[in-house]
């Protein structure tokens, strides 16, 4: 969890999953929405896709991101229980018919 946490810590990093929440992307599109060098993004693509949060994968030329949002929600339930905070799940209301 500590990895999960060191990666939410960088405001970049959270905009990237905020970016990948919405689609894939690739390496380069993702690197272009911001003003740094490409091996400071690739550091941080790195702290991603070690937290799990992230998984990538070889198109052509290019690298597409993915969001890996069944490891951020383990994560955010894992911290609340650890407070002591009881999460309820929602249910969709039958739409079977009677």
């Amino acid at each position: 969890m500590s990895l999960i946490f060191k990666a939410l810590s960088d405001p970049t990093r959270r905009r990237v999953l905020e970016m990948l929440r919405q689609r894939p992307m690739s390496a380069g599109d993702l690197a272009a929405a911001f003003q740094v060098s490409k091996p400071t993004m690739s550091a941080h693509f790195a702290v991603l896709r070690e937290a799990g949060l992230i998984a990538s994968e070889k198109q052509a030329q290019s690298v597409i991101y993915h969001l890996q949002m069944s490891v951020l929600e383990e994560a955010m339930l894992g911290f609340a229980q650890a407070f002591g905070w009881q999460l309820h799940t929602v249910s969709k209301p039958d739409s079977s018919p009677d």
